[in-house]
């Protein structure tokens, strides 16, 4: 038996970054980690994926996921692969996507230590992956999955509640009771008015408030994203052009296929060639019929959207779509433009200014896509430097995040302030920002934790 240890949380990521979501909770004779991300963005960031976890991971008894994106539950496989028996708690969506996006993860690994052997550019030879694909399919044998408002108890007698938090399929707010505390956990939050997920149930009373801030800094646009997409068909088809579109594969690839559906219905673009370039987006289809209960759509629109653009699975065909031309619309993956097949396009139809990328939510920083949202206009891609013509346009209006006004509007709709709220998950700006409006606005004590601190949950401050 463990020696008794007053409860603390530390805070392992997601502190001075919008990625790498990892708290450690060490109450009584347990030890639980609140997600399991992936470091993106700048090197100097995803380097510490290859530091030490600051933990065994052996002494882990549980982990319970917010939601499925790689920057919450990336770092599963290596995990599992370095020691962790314990199980994965997540809700049924969630573990159902895990099972996509975990082993892609692990063949990306792969495909970049392959190309790092082939440019010289590591230091190991060969150069080694994070984890492998087979270690991701191996770690997914530890996935329990979970109905939301439905408590249990996990180790030490710590009870879990998943509470909807919108965002994507199977997203969750994570509250923990650990005796006469609770802590809640927003993970990411989604939109009150977003068209295809339910805003995030409200915030119930909490001894300690960990809050993303992902946008605390910004307002998303009060234009209509739809009207704007259109708009931006319209100009770019007109000239014969590509229309890129930049999007995470679950969640904001099927949020731009229901508004390319609305779209067509009305007549309000060019009937072209759309082309949805990401298998684990035409895989995700089925989540979402099998999950109606989480999203908004309804038999009819889910069939529709489906059908407006030609799935494309294999990578020859994949190939092919830049030997096409347009006019034309490509949606692939990744969303930040980090890897995926969206990389290849880039590469062929980034140089003419006929064309268009469209940036369809946040840009981590450190990103190509980032970059390409600032105004740089060369960026590498497999290791050549391609310069782009072609028109840039960032729509924050489809993001699946609430924004900095959602945010604090979400808090109000708690009965009583938290003894403190810890605001992560954001870049330092953002995360300042959304402090100060707490204290300003509410009244809350609030602020940013430092990266591996640790407190009290008995003093929390």
């Amino acid at each position: 038996m463990r020696e008794q240890h007053p409860p603390t949380l530390r805070f392992l990521g997601a502190t001075d970054t919008v990625t790498g979501s990892r708290y450690l909770i060490h109450s009584q004779n347990s030890r639980i980690l609140v997600d399991c991300g992936l470091f993106q963005g700048y090197k100097r960031l995803r380097d510490r994926n290859r530091m030490p976890l600051q933990l065994n991971p052996g002494s882990l008894d549980a982990v319970v996921l917010t939601h499925a994106h790689l920057d919450h539950t990336g770092y599963i496989p290596a995990l599992v692969r370095d020691g962790f028996h314990g199980p994965d708690y997540a809700t049924a969506g969630t573990t159902e996507l895990c099972k996509l996006l975990l082993p892609d993860s692990g063949y990306l690994q792969e495909e970049e230590a392959r190309y790092a052997d082939h440019r010289a550019s590591s230091m190991h030879h060969p150069a080694v992956p994070l984890y492998t694909a087979e270690d991701a399919v191996r770690s997914l044998n530890s996935f329990k999955a979970q109905d939301f408002d439905a408590p249990f108890k996990i180790a030490g007698g710590i009870e879990v509640t998943f509470v909807p938090a919108g965002h994507i399929l199977g997203a969750a707010q994570v509250r923990l009771r650990l005796g006469s505390r609770t802590i809640h956990f927003t993970g990411d939050l989604g939109r009150a008015r977003d068209p295809l997920m339910y805003p995030p149930r409200g915030l119930e009373p909490a001894n300690v408030l960990v809050t993303e801030s992902t946008y605390g800094n910004r307002v998303h646009p009060a234009g209509n994203p739809e009207a704007e997409l259109g708009e931006i068909i319209t100009r770019v088809a007109k000239r014969q052009g590509v229309i890129m579109i930049a999007a995470f594969a679950v969640g904001r690839a099927e949020t731009v296929l229901l508004h390319l559906s609305r779209l067509l219905a009305k007549g309000a673009i060019p009937s072209i060639p759309v082309y949805l370039n990401s298998p684990m987006a035409i895989d995700a289809s089925d989540m979402y019929q099998r999950h109606r209960e989480e999203h908004r759509l309804k038999q009819h629109e889910f069939e529709a959207m489906y059908k407006v653009a030609k799935p494309v699975r294999s990578p020859d065909d994949s190939k092919l779509l830049n030997l096409r031309g347009g006019p034309m619309i490509i949606i692939s993956a990744s969303g930040m433009l980090t890897g995926g097949r969206i990389l290849h396009h880039l590469a062929a139809y980034g140089p003419d200014r006929r064309n268009a990328i469209i940036l369809s939510g946040y840009q981590a920083g450190g990103t190509r896509g980032a970059s390409l949202a600032a105004g740089e206009r060369h960026v590498r891609v497999y290791g050549q430097e391609v310069r782009i013509e072609a028109e840039v346009i960032q729509m924050e209006g489809l993001s699946a995040h609430a924004d900095s006004n959602e945010l604090v509007q979400w808090m109000k709709s708690a009965p009583e302030a938290p003894a403190m709220t810890y605001v992560t998950h954001g870049e330092p700006d953002a995360s300042d920002a959304l402090r100060l409006r707490l204290k300003h606005e509410l009244g809350w004590r609030a602020r940013v934790p430092e990266h591996q601190e640790t407190i009290s949950l008995d003093n929390p401050r």
